[in-house]
């Protein structure tokens, strides 16, 4: 076990506060939980005719399951062969079936998750159902473990939704274990800087659509998750930081021995952890305040995608925890950032992890008092665990503790010596909302931005200006009715090409906007997530072209210079459009109903 400080101070006094803030709504949620497991395993409840509708498809393992008196799995698997990150998973359930029949247990598939893959619709329309894809997700996930016949569940996703939708599940069927189950990074291919070089360069002419193509594909090549440290890299990190993987697990690629052997090593791990055995693990244990203050810490010190601020206060509202934007604004202003991984740095997730990745990481915050020890996880009591990494001996998983040094201080850096004393996120408010900007890739010059600003409803029409060379001058771009009861709040990344190279121009540049940015998003300075947002009467409606905003990072505000503008009339838009077409008129009522982006922007919890 590593020795650990203290516990900071305000590590400390942040999860207090959550705590506090969370009493009534945890114990309730804990209540229910309780009330839950003391009713036994769940197929003891079922009558004969009901189970024999769950077996009957299941062979050779119908005795088993009709005997109850060993584990029954419930796979619930977002595979699609759509996303490359998600193809692995195809193979998945069997490996599983095929590993606990040697321990007795059993394993069905309670069900499938849709998920879509944000790199095919950036820019399009289907992304206007991205973010409602997470609540569809723990809704689609309910179902399938709704037929109550699974003693722990074990979650087949990476992706950006995908993951957080199923802690949602997870947590409201959180009197069962829960163990989620990565696939891993594709190998590393064309470098993400080279592409984005090609991609700028196709964005001012430069270079013809083949030559694009031609970068994009060799960039995203094979099965794996994108290597980019974007959101699906950031949710199989917290995963690890909230203990719901083995420990090391992250950033294995697909398709190896140590891959196929962690999976079936997770499995195994979860029969022994249900309430048939003697280490009993429901996940409602796990997911406490103390999880996610560490998951937190995770986010600022790795620099990770700023769709977690919309992602963790939904996933942990379904654990009976209530998260602030305060909470990530204080433990980012003691995090350091240790980590330089693309689009912060050069390196992708593989370098990342072969420089000691997550176990050094988790090594060194717990040594400086950064995170909590005393949690519990799926691995066992403490976060220690996640100090070891895995190895290969035969067909079997060890684990061995993970390295004390840093193999590459260009990449992963100690708490003490780190590339800012920051995390990577800031919190912003002023007199045009709240809202968040990602400052880990953004230069210490550019931390604070004041210019006119330019109107925009439709981020389209952003890249027909920047075409028509309208931009000549400081320019902060606002692209509003973008939020989630306009259009489902879309994420704007598809804008960074343009934006960068007005940028590199040597033109102060920022976008402000009610919607996302992808986490791959970078080195312009984006105030985003703006709430409320201008369809719900926000700020961002009184704008105007010629407006100045100040965006200062280094303060946490953003604010129009001129406090009058809020006694003019809103500046309303035509949203008609955004409710049909590519299955948007099946979303109306998640966006008639959908919260505020400040507290998550969701719609089942």
């Amino acid at each position: 076990m590593p020795s650990t400080s203290p516990l900071n101070d305000t590590i400390a006094r942040v999860t207090a506060r959550i705590e506090e803030r969370s009493k009534e709504l945890r114990a309730t949620y804990l209540d229910r939980m309780r009330q839950a497991a003391e009713e036994g395993p769940r197929r003891a409840h079922l009558t004969c005719g009901n189970q024999a509708h769950a077996y009957a498809a299941m062979g050779q393992d119908q005795d088993a399951l009709a005997q109850g008196r060993a584990p029954n799995l419930g796979i619930v698997t977002a595979y699609n062969d759509m996303l490359s990150a998600h193809q692995p998973y195809e193979r998945y359930p069997a490996l599983i079936r095929e590993a606990i029949r040697s321990v007795g247990a059993t394993a069905q598939v309670a069900g499938g998750v849709p998920a879509m893959c944000d790199g095919v619709t950036q820019g399009q329309v289907g992304m206007e159902l991205s973010l409602f894809s997470r609540d569809v997700i723990a809704l689609a996930a309910g179902v399938g473990l709704s037929h109550n016949t699974f003693d722990a569940a074990v979650y087949l996703g990476v992706c950006d939704k995908i993951v957080p939708g199923l802690v949602i599940a997870a947590a409201t069927f959180g009197y069962i274990p829960a163990l989620f189950l990565p696939a891993g990074p594709m190998p590393s291919g064309l470098p993400n800087d080279e592409k984005a070089r090609v991609r700028n360069l196709f964005a001012t002419g430069e270079v013809g659509r083949e030559e694009l193509m031609k970068a994009e594909m060799a960039s995203y090549h094979s099965p794996g998750t994108c290597t980019f440290y974007g959101t699906a890299n950031t949710n199989q990190m917290l995963m690890e930081f909230m203990g719901l993987h083995l420990p090391g697990s992250s950033f294995v690629n697909p398709n190896t021995p140590l891959r196929d052997a962690l999976t079936v090593a997770a499995a195994k791990r979860a029969t022994e952890i249900t309430a048939l055995g003697n280490d009993y693990r429901p996940v409602c244990d796990i997911l406490d305040a103390k999880a996610f203050v560490n998951g937190l810490v995770g986010l600022m010190a790795t620099g990770g995608s700023t769709n977690l601020v919309l992602h963790l206060p939904a996933m942990a509202r379904a654990a009976g925890i209530a998260l602030t934007l305060e909470d990530f604004d204080d433990i980012s202003a003691v995090t350091p950032l240790m980590a330089k991984v693309y689009p912060n740095g050069l390196a992708d997730v593989n370098h990342f992890h072969a420089a000691g990745g997550l176990q050094y990481m988790i090594g060194e915050l717990l040594d400086a008092g950064l995170m909590h020890q005393d949690v519990q996880t799926v691995a066992g009591s403490g976060m220690h665990h996640y100090t070891q990494e895995p190895k290969l001996e035969g067909d079997a998983i060890t684990f061995v503790e993970g390295a004390k040094e840093t193999q590459n201080d260009k990449i992963l850096r100690p708490a003490r010596d780190a590339f800012q004393p920051t995390g990577g996120l800031k919190q912003l408010a002023g007199n045009l909302g709240k809202g968040v900007i990602k400052i880990s890739a953004v230069a210490p010059e550019r931390h604070v931005i004041e210019a006119p600003v330019r109107i925009f409803e439709d981020q389209h029409d952003v890249k027909k200006a920047f075409q028509a060379g309208e931009f000549t001058s400081d320019t902060i771009v606002v692209v509003r009715f973008q939020g989630p009861k306009s259009n489902g709040m879309p994420e704007l990344h598809s804008l960074t090409p343009t934006l960068s190279v007005l940028q590199d121009r040597g033109l102060k540049v920022a976008l402000v906007t009610d919607g996302r940015m992808s986490g791959a998003s970078g080195k312009v300075p984006a105030a985003i997530h703006v709430s409320p947002e201008a369809a719900d009467g926000g700020p961002l409606a009184y704008l105007r072209d010629g407006d100045v905003v100040r965006l200062d990072a280094a303060n946490g505000t953003l604010s129009c210079l001129d406090d009058s503008f809020l006694s003019r009339e809103a500046a309303t838009a035509d949203l008609s459009g955004n409710g049909h077409g590519v299955g948007r008129e099946l979303f109306a009522a998640f966006r008639n109903s959908v919260g505020l982006a400040s507290e998550g922007a969701a719609v089942v919890v």
